[in-house]
C-alpha cells in the first residue's frame, strides 16, 4: 500500500523517481519515462496519479523492489520484461523472456497488410513468428472477419501468443511449426506476414547490448542476417495463393538484399516501405 502520510523514514516517490532517472541517465533513451513506468507499474497506479503525488511514500519493501528495477534496467533488462507488458496497435499485449518485445516500427507491417486487404472479402492470412502474437492480433482486431493463422516454433512464445489471444478475446488459430511450411500443406494464403530474425549473427548487440535480454532464435538471422528471409521467401510459394503478397520486415539495410531474393524467386510489384525514423524497414512483393 501507498502511504498518502509523510513517514521520517520513508522515501517519497518524487525522489525515488529522480534516483531512477540519474541511474538510467547513460543506459536508456528515456530514463524519467522508464522510471515511471516502472513506478505506475508497481504501485498500480496510472502514471498520470505517480507524476502528481511525488509526496506519497512507499513501504521499504516496495521501496526495495522499485530500486530492483531499476538497477534490473540499467543492466539492459527490456522495461516490456520488466512490467510484463507491452501496447502494440492499440492492445494492451503481455511479453516474458522467450519473446521478442513488440516494436513500434513493426506497426508499419500491419499497416501495409491491413491497406491491402480491405477491398477483400474472406481474406486468409499467415504470421510467420508471431512471438508474443503481436501481428496477428492487430490485424484479427482490425479485419475480424479475417481468417488468422499464426505460427512459431517456440512453445513458450506460442503460450504467450495464446494468452494474449484468449485474454484479449481475439480468435486466432495458433500452429506449433518452423519456416519449412510442411504443417501447411494444403493450405493457401492470400497474405504472408513475417518479422522473422534478421540480426547478424556477429552484431555485438546480441552478447552485450540492448538484445541481449530478448529469446536470440527470434533475433540470429544468420551470418548476414538473410538466413530466415531467405527460408520464408523460397517456401512461401507452397502456400500462398495465386496473386498472394508476402510482407517482410527486415533491417534498415538489408532492403536491397530482400529485393533481389524476391526477384530471384519469381516476386513481381516488389516494394520497400521506409519506417518513422525514415529507415528502410518493410518489403512486400506478390507471388510468382
Amino acid at each position: 500500500m501507498v502511504s498518502t502520510h509523510d513517514q521520517s523514514d520513508a522515501t517519497p516517490i518524487g525522489q525515488l523517481l529522480d534516483w531512477g532517472a540519474r541511474l538510467l541517465a547513460s543506459s536508456s533513451a528515456s530514463p524519467r519515462l522508464d522510471a515511471e513506468v516502472l513506478m505506475a507499474d508497481l504501485v498500480c497506479w496510472p502514471r498520470s496519479t505517480v507524476m502528481a503525488f511525488p509526496g506519497r511514500t512507499l513501504p521499504q519493501g516496495m521501496t526495495d523492489e522499485f530500486r530492483g528495477l531499476i538497477r534490473r534496467r540499467e543492466e539492459g533488462t527490456p522495461l516490456a520484461h520488466l512490467t510484463g507488458r507491452r501496447e502494440f496497435y492499440s492492445l494492451d499485449l503481455r511479453v516474458s523472456a522467450e519473446t521478442l518485445v513488440p516494436r513500434p516500427e513493426t506497426e508499419l507491417l500491419v499497416d501495409q497488410l491491413l491497406e491491402r486487404v480491405r477491398p477483400i472479402e474472406a481474406v486468409s492470412i499467415l504470421d510467420l513468428g508471431t512471438g508474443s502474437g503481436a501481428i496477428a492480433l492487430a490485424i484479427k482486431r482490425q479485419r475480424p472477419d479475417a481468417r488468422v493463422v499464426a505460427v512459431d516454433w517456440s512453445a513458450a512464445a506460442l503460450s504467450v501468443a495464446i494468452d494474449n489471444g484468449n485474454r484479449l478475446k481475439i480468435q486466432v488459430e495458433w500452429l506449433l511449426s518452423d519456416f519449412g511450411f510442411e504443417a501447411l500443406e494444403g493450405r493457401l494464403f492470400d497474405f504472408i506476414v513475417a518479422n522473422p530474425p534478421y540480426v547478424e549473427r556477429g552484431d555485438p548487440r546480441l552478447v552485450s547490448g540492448d538484445l541481449r535480454h530478448e529469446p536470440r532464435m527470434a533475433l540470429d538471422g544468420g551470418v548476414d542476417g538473410l538466413d530466415s528471409i531467405r527460408e520464408i521467401i523460397a517456401g512461401a510459394p507452397r502456400v500462398l495463393a495465386p496473386g498472394g503478397t508476402l510482407l517482410l520486415e527486415h533491417g534498415y539495410d538489408q532492403a536491397p538484399a530482400v529485393a533481389r531474393s524476391f526477384r530471384a524467386l519469381g516476386f513481381r510489384r516488389i516494394e520497400t516501405y521506409k519506417d518513422l525514423a525514415g529507415q528502410d524497414r518493410t518489403t512486400v512483393g506478390t507471388g510468382p
